[in-house]
């Protein structure tokens, strides 16, 4: 795993919480195994996985072909993508899509991340200012300088939860969405078996969405690590 907020990170006392922190560990106790977590960097995390130093990638990892070329990756088991969040006075009255596609908007992401790519396919004739990092987009767009940031959720629906009255949502979806599932070693059928119909099994009765609401669509567990 790799700490990423609110996938895993750690809380005040150094324990590790998050999502893939709540996957993990009632995926442990379905198979009434013990459970060792391995932190590890995003760019090592496959060839450690290939090296046998763990057993299974819960990370918030994509899938993508690329990726399924070295590993084998079960349904998927999140869903984030990127959103979008907009100034309230700025974006009033505009419709969403239709509207944001004008020289007269102006769009904020991080510098050389998907989002930017995608806000020039979307929105070409739009005015897009790259940043160093996500926090510099999103005050950006705080302090009424820009009409909407666009990135990876969470992040675009903490901006919103935490300025209610500066920010919104223009649109309920996710501008693209992800796909998040777990990367195991290839060669293993019974254990890629194993992990998808777990998966299927708690999407079909709710545990999943439910604790990614609580991680993603809420900060009711920010107390713990602020």
């Amino acid at each position: 795993m790799s700490t990423f907020v609110p996938w895993a990170m750690r809380n005040k006392e150094g324990e590790l919480i998050g999502f893939e922190i709540d996957v993990a560990t009632k995926l442990a106790e379905d198979m009434g195994v013990s459970i060792e977590f391995v932190p590890t960097a995003w760019d090592g995390i496959i060839p450690a996985l290939l090296a046998g130093k763990f057993d299974v990638i819960i990370g918030g990892m994509s899938i993508t072909p690329q990726r399924n070329l070295t590993v084998n990756f079960t349904m998927p088991y999140a869903h984030s993508g990127q959103g979008i969040a907009a100034n309230k006075k700025l974006a009033e009255g505009l419709q969403w899509p239709d509207d944001y596609n004008s020289t007269d908007v102006t769009f904020t992401c991080r510098r050389g991340a998907t989002p930017c790519t995608l806000i020039q396919k979307m929105f070409p004739k739009a005015t897009l200012r790259q940043f160093d990092d996500d926090a510099q987009a999103g005050q950006e767009v705080l302090n009424g300088n820009a009409h909407a940031v666009v990135s990876s959720q969470p992040k675009p629906n903490f901006y919103i939860i935490d300025n209610p009255d500066v920010l919104f949502a223009p649109t309920r979806e996710n501008i693209t969405e992800g796909n998040e599932a777990f990367a195991l070693r290839k060669g293993d059928p019974d254990a890629l078996n194993f992990f998808s119909n777990w998966i299927l099994v708690n999407t079909s009765n709710g545990w999943l969405a439910e604790r990614h609401a609580f991680w993603f669509n809420s900060r009711d567990w920010a107390d713990q690590v602020n």
